[in-house]
């Protein structure tokens, strides 16, 4: 009878061991951290059998059946992870699940434009960036250029200067293009005569992410980062080939083919980057003139990679972008002009530029990097009785020290940039050449002062031939409060060298602009600053949360203002007053399985304060909504509904524009080597031939006004991209 229970009990338990080992267990970590995730779902593939992590990371599936099953783990903001187990389990001892952050989250995107080693979420600059899926989504609304990328984004609007031709810049909290720096890869190669079509000629498929630093950034690049800078950061040669094409066309009548390439080889690699892009005359209003251009544009930007050792790299890249456009009245346009319809305006620009970098590692904690770049640009500008042909050519020269150790990093450098502007001899005008020679030493320090604190100070100075020193010192900090909560805090000084270059003399094409004076015109010189906190969270087992909210504020004293003079003519005069911008940016983001909504709001005050009076500043929506819905099954579909909204603008006429709204809808069917989308934007026909004029006088003879709104309406695009 005792051993027949025995038996018995033994026959129980090993029932139990069996069924006990078709429960599964795991402890969900990030891959970096290794910190515990909550709320990761945990689904056996094939059933609805799911669960997700408790606070500890833990998560548990019970009754599974034997044999071979497929676990798959899904968290917002983390790659999907697929792993096999054969049930029953030879112990039940839960195992170690590691799920890898997404390209584009906070805690694995290494920043350039801070030249730190740091992650951001070490970063005590505030630095905004745009990759990955983002990326790719505002490339098929707009794959010929990047105005679109940056102008969706809280804080940053792009102001076209020219009515028929498009021209266009880039502003950050209220202030002038002229005041943000854009880089490609940490090079200045769009400053200048090039600032007024930078944005146009840079298409984004080849570029790996966009970072955005708002406020002075001028210690580590010198004078013009006073509103911030915007870093274009190109794709690198990775350990598999990238073959990839995209095609696009617009119902305004466009046309966009852009092809990359890249590959590592042993000790070499290279990336090739060709785009062609054209459009016919526009004119969706009716009006005789066009909202878009007729142009046509090649790029070509190769880039060849060398690995000596594994310490040492050098790379050298050659950027040419060729372009002719043409807008105005559109019958003149089409061959079709006569003594009424004979306006235009022509713009034949060509640019080279070239990009050497070369970094050599001395040990595990210091490193040497040495830059150079040369660019040549051209522009003939043509309207009726004037014409205007200038070539700007620059080099930029930098040599840096890097030393990095656990809980302190040092960055140290000096540079050279040299800016010369040629004007052809065309009439009787006085020519308005100029050579810049600029000689900066800058020092950066990051410092890990407590798990909690990380500074950054920064200190440089730089040499302006006619304009004397400029002093930049910096300082940021970033406190982290919690696990979920976080600040950070910064400021800065900035300036700007004068040149003719301005919004105000590219909308008229700088007919009668005189040149500049080194002996009546300075320096335009900043100081500013701005606080923001971050707040993270998860609510439940699937909605995920976060905000970040910011305060910023500049001020800029002697600011270059063009003024009209008595004989018709105009100057550049450094007014005694000053221009001070202030206001705040709140961003949110839920997150719910395949669903994302972003939520932004823009207050800008910026406001001119001259001979005792203050007028707000034109051109700068006070009130300004972001929204955008976002529902993605991976790798299968793609939607996006946008809605935008932008208060009244006050006008350099003295009148107040019309507030609108835009919206957009974008769909993408994805498959393994190719995605087609259609995108629907502006579908409202927002626009501000709608309800407002562009211009006075007459056909003939237009006197344009400023443009505040669209002019190209509703669009339709669509297109291919093949992944070879």
């Amino acid at each position: 009878m005792k051993l027949r229970f025995m038996l018995l009990f033994m026959a129980a338990l090993q029932i139990h061991t069996v069924s006990g080992q078709h429960l599964f267990k795991a402890f969900v970590k990030d891959s970096k951290t290794r910190e515990p995730l909550v709320g990761v779902t945990a689904i056996l593939t094939g059933t609805t059998k799911g669960s997700s992590t408790d606070t500890n990371g833990l998560v548990t599936l019970a009754n599974i059946p034997g044999g071979k099953q497929v676990i798959e783990f899904r968290y917002v903001g983390y790659e999907t992870r697929k792993d096999t187990f054969l049930f029953p389990l030879a112990n039940a001892i839960p195992v170690e699940i590691l799920l890898t952050p997404q390209a584009g989250e906070l805690d694995e995107i290494v920043i350039s434009s801070t030249r730190s080693s740091r992650t951001i979420k070490d970063i005590p600059t505030r630095v905004e960036f745009i990759a990955g899926e983002e990326l790719e989504e505002k490339a098929n609304m707009k794959a010929g250029d990047i105005r679109m990328l940056l102008s969706e984004s809280t804080g940053i609007q792009t102001q076209q200067t020219s009515a028929t031709s498009a021209n266009a810049s880039i502003r950050i909290q209220g202030l002038d293009g002229r005041y943000t720096q854009i880089l490609k890869d940490g090079f200045p190669l769009y400053a200048g005569a090039a600032s007024g079509l930078g944005l146009l000629q840079t298409p984004p498929l080849d570029l790996k992410q966009v970072e955005v630093i708002k406020g002075s950034a001028s210690t580590l690049y010198g004078g013009g980062a006073i509103a911030g800078l915007v870093n274009l950061i190109s794709k690198t040669p990775g350990p598999e080939r990238e073959l990839s094409f995209h095609l696009n066309g617009s119902s305004g009548k466009g046309f966009d083919l852009n092809g990359f390439y890249s590959q590592k080889f042993n000790k070499t690699g290279t990336t090739i980057f060709a785009s062609h892009s054209r459009n016919w005359a526009y004119d969706p209003a009716n009006i005789d003139l066009t909202a878009i251009p007729r142009f046509e544009r090649y790029v070509f930007n190769p880039k060849i990679f060398v690995y000596f050792s594994d310490k040492t790299k050098l790379n050298f890249g050659v950027n040419t972008t060729v372009e002719n456009r043409i807008g105005g009245d559109i019958h003149y346009i089409q061959g079709q002009g006569d003594a009424t319809h004979s306006y235009f305006e022509k713009n034949q620009t060509q640019r080279y530029s070239t990009q050497l970098a070369a970094d050599h590692i001395l040990n595990n904690s210091n490193a040497f990097h040495f830059k150079n770049s040369v660019s040549y640009f051209n522009r003939k500008i043509s309207i009726p009785g004037y014409q205007f042909n200038g070539t700007q050519t620059a080099t930029f020269s930098e040599a840096s020290y890097v030393t990095s150790k656990e809980q302190s990093e040092w960055i140290m450098g000096v540079n050279l940039w040299t800016d010369d502007f040629r004007e052809a001899r065309l009439s009787t005008f006085p020519l308005r050449n100029y050579s810049q020679l600029i000689f900066g030493a800058f020092v950066q320090n990051t410092w890990k002062t407590t798990p909690w604190l990380n500074l950054e100070t920064g200190f440089r100075t730089d040499y302006v031939m006619d304009y004397g020193f400029a002093l930049l010192p910096r300082v940021s900090a970033l406190f982290k409060i919690s696990d979920k909560f976080s600040s950070r805090l910064g400021g800065g000084f900035g300036y700007k060298t004068p040149t003719i270059f301005t919004e105000e003399s590219e909308r008229i094409q700088y007919r009668d602009v005189l040149p500049i004076d080194k002996n009546r015109n300075k320096l335009e010189r900043s100081y500013g600053g701005n606080i923001d906190f971050n707040y993270r969270t998860v609510f439940g087992e699937k909605l995920t949360f976060s905000i970040n909210q910011l305060f910023f504020y500049t001020r800029l004293d002697n600011p270059l203002l063009l003024n009209a003079q008595p004989n018709g003519w105009y100057q550049f005069i450094n007014t005694g007053g000053h221009i001070d911008t202030r206001g705040t940016e709140t961003n949110a983001k839920f997150g719910y399985e395949d669903f994302k909504l972003f939520l932004g709001y823009t207050f800008t005050d910026a406001r001119l304060h001259q001979n005792d009076l203050m007028t707000t500043a034109p051109l700068t929506p006070k009130h300004r909504i972001n929204s955008v819905l976002m529902y993605e099954v991976e790798d299968k579909w793609k939607a996006g509904l946008e809605a935008y909204f932008f208060s009244r603008q006050h006008l350099t006429d003295g009148t107040t524009g019309r507030s609108y709204v835009l919206c957009g809808f974008m769909l993408e069917k994805l498959w393994d080597k190719f995605s087609v989308y259609i995108n629907f934007e502006n579908f409202l026909d927002a626009r501000q031939t709608r309800f407002d004029s562009i211009y006075r006088g007459t056909i003939t003879h237009p006197v344009f006004r400023d443009i505040y709104a669209p002019l190209d309406g509703f669009l339709i695009n669509g297109g291919i991209k093949l992944k070879l």
